[in-house]
């Protein structure tokens, strides 16, 4: 079993605010949580609002399941850099004798995963895979190459902890910029100062800083210096629970880790570079609740007129 990240005091207090207020129910495993309907209002509109941003702004809307099949995963290079977070399906292909017994066991809380086999699908680990082999599909990208919207899908993180703000399933609403090189470092700074603005303007408390992915093992550590003295990955941060600021936020350069990986080459046969921006929407309602109070109808006039725009 992992281990389970403990929460600091104002983490378990304003957990237990929200579980008193119904706005967060809790399903006795920790980080996974089911909503009120207060609570998905919320998230919802904030979802139409970053839409709206992409599209406006010449996005491409794509939609995908909360899975992936196993082959395109494991093209990803996941498991390389991530194999403690990853999430993979697995589902029974036996007999009857084989059905009950898996039955039997699993009455008394006994071990069944046995008669469990791998299938060709893992859990999404961030709602911007599905797109490269997608775009992929098509053959060279056209002039300009893409921009896509991906929308906010279930993603899978193996890191249960009792803070709110971490979950190991959460909706990551992902912007996906795919093209020339020097296109794709401008168009992921744009929306580095973009993403800043509109979460200012939700009345947040927002700071943009240089950060790093969690990567594994020694090597992990070691990419993880060297992404951030590039500043390849940029963070927008704000408080939640205590003065302790969390990444609502993220601003990736993949470079040509995915391209390479699924094929995907410029219209004129140059490398094509690849980036993305991801909007934890969980969180940024996590921090809209602790920074305006605990009952939407009552927030600053500011926040209202974005998210409750008709």
């Amino acid at each position: 079993m992992p281990e389970v990240r403990e929460a600091s005091a104002e983490q378990a207090r304003f957990l237990a605010e929200l579980i008193d207020h119904g706005l967060i129910l809790p399903s006795g495993v920790p980080g996974v949580y089911g909503h009120s309907a207060e609570f998905e209002d919320v998230r919802l509109r904030l979802e139409a609002l970053l839409t709206r941003a992409a599209v406006e702004n010449g996005a491409e809307r794509l939609r995908f399941p909360p899975l992936l099949p196993r082959r395109h995963f494991e093209q990803s290079g996941y498991l390389s850099s991530f194999p403690h977070l990853a999430g993979t399906v697995y589902a029974f292909e036996g007999g009857e004798h084989d059905a009950e017994a898996q039955a039997e066991r699993a009455s008394r809380r006994e071990d069944w995963d046995e008669f469990q086999q791998m299938t060709d699908l893992t859990l999404l680990p961030a709602a911007c895979y599905p797109v490269y082999p997608a775009i992929a599909a098509r053959g060279a990208l056209p002039a300009g190459g893409v921009f896509v919207e991906a929308g906010g899908s279930w993603v899978f993180r193996h890191e249960p902890s009792h803070d709110p703000a971490r979950r190991q399933m959460f909706r990551q609403h992902e912007l996906v910029r795919i093209g020339d090189p020097e296109v794709v470092a401008g168009w992921h700074d744009e929306w580095a100062q973009r993403g800043l603005e509109l979460l200012r303007r939700l009345g947040l408390e927002a700071e943009l800083d240089n950060a790093s992915d969690p990567f594994f093992g020694r090597r992990g550590r070691m990419l993880a210096t060297s992404q951030r003295d590039q500043a390849l990955k940029l963070e927008i941060l704000a408080p939640i629970a205590g003065s302790e600021p969390t990444a609502l936020a993220s601003f990736n350069q993949h470079r040509d880790h995915f391209t390479a990986a699924y094929g995907i080459a410029l219209a004129g046969g140059g490398v094509a570079h690849s980036a993305c921006v991801g909007f934890g929407h969980e969180r940024i309602v996590l921090a809209l609740l602790g920074a305006h109070g605990l009952d939407p109808s009552r927030w600053p006039a500011l926040a209202r007129e974005a998210l409750w725009r008709s």
